[in-house]
């Protein structure tokens, strides 16, 4: 069975302001950088998608391609570049990443065809009123996950999913929901606090702190 790791990178990262999020830096090291050495020990290949008229950083051992105008359009183009039979899809911006996880996620691709990194949500939800910040009401949490990537697919399965929404004009706000939108099931993985975003410069001051503990574990 061959595993590829596609990692969606093409986003301006118009949030955390400091240009395209991908080569954002955190203890000398990106953001993808980060993300392509925790998956690529574990899969056959790693394929990146970037801006236009960008290269992969030296040392950073993966496949680049150009992206397409949206996140959905970059991951199907990622998807058609690559035969592997199980494919990984992680978000960039996501640099610490458990093996754990990884192993988990290939396991359940393999044997039920799509599964997703998850965490059950913990805080209190609560619906806005009126004027949008106000408290509405409450929001039960129970069986509540807040999603996160990797999200691992057979390849086959996961493309039938992208075509299909491309056919209709639908989108989703990750890849896991196009596959549940053709009936399919998608088993939640426990993945882990670690696996956060950076996406606002409060994530990257998380990420900056939490990457010499990281790096001094890593193997």
């Amino acid at each position: 069975m061959k595993v590829a790791a596609l990692i969606p990178a093409a986003g301006s990262g118009t949030r955390l302001g400091l240009g395209p999020k991908a080569f954002v830096e955190v203890a000398g090291r990106s953001l993808l950088a980060r993300s392509v050495a925790a998956l690529a020990p574990h899969v056959a290949e790693v394929l990146v998608a970037l801006p236009e008229g960008s290269a992969l950083p030296p040392g950073v051992p993966a496949r680049a391609l150009t992206g397409g105008a949206t996140r959905q359009a970059t991951v199907h183009a990622l998807l058609g570049a690559t035969d592997a039979d199980v494919v990984l899809i992680h978000d960039a911006a996501r640099p610490f990443v458990p093996t754990a996880v990884i192993h988990a996620l290939r396991g359940a691709a393999d044997t039920q065809g799509a599964a997703t990194a998850a965490l059950p949500v913990a805080d209190t939800l609560v619906q806005a009123g009126e004027g949008a910040q106000h408290w509405g009401h409450l929001v039960p949490r129970g069986g509540l996950w807040a999603v996160q990537t990797p999200q691992a697919f057979r390849r086959e399965l996961i493309l039938r999913a992208h075509e299909a929404a491309r056919r209709s004009g639908e989108s989703a706000t990750d890849d896991a929901g196009l596959v549940a939108r053709l009936g399919h099931p998608v088993a939640l993985i426990p993945g882990d606090a670690r696996l956060f975003k950076v996406t606002t410069p409060g994530d990257l001051q998380l990420a900056l702190a939490l990457a010499p503990v990281w790096d001094a574990e890593a193997p």
